[in-house]
């Protein structure tokens, strides 16, 4: 499993606020995205997983803003495994426009069942 992945985001219209600036709540999004990709750079899918029966969920979810993004800005979003064990995988999310630290957060998702229960983590997305 890899721990780190990068992504490039550019900002989109709909993203932004009436101030031209990225709605507080896109970058909840953008952390999604960051999962997601993280997860297809290792050669698995979110759908590969849900299709295992396999569903992760959001437990927690610290979000830290520090600069404004506008529209059509460039951001690179770093996504790290900080710890995946028993049924829960810690996230942390740093976002960047060039050297500008925009947003850095934090998510913690369950690993579920199709009915809602706890289920412990495959071996393969295992990190310490």
């Amino acid at each position: 499993m890899i721990r780190e992945h990068e992504i490039e985001i550019r900002v989109r219209y709909h993203d932004t606020d009436a101030q031209g600036r990225v709605h507080h709540g896109a970058y909840i999004n953008y952390f999604e995205t960051g999962r997601v990709e993280l997860l297809r750079a290792t050669g698995r899918s979110y759908k590969s997983l849900e299709d295992e029966g396999i569903l992760l969920v959001v437990a927690d979810l610290k979000v830290q803003y520090y600069l404004p993004a506008i529209y059509d800005d460039l951001l690179v979003l770093r996504t790290e495994t900080v710890k995946a064990k028993g049924a829960r995988i810690l996230h942390d999310y740093r976002l960047t426009r060039g050297e500008d630290l925009i947003v850095e957060g934090q998510t913690t998702v369950a690993c579920v069942n199709r009915e809602g229960k706890i289920q412990r983590l495959p071996d393969w997305l295992k990190v310490a």
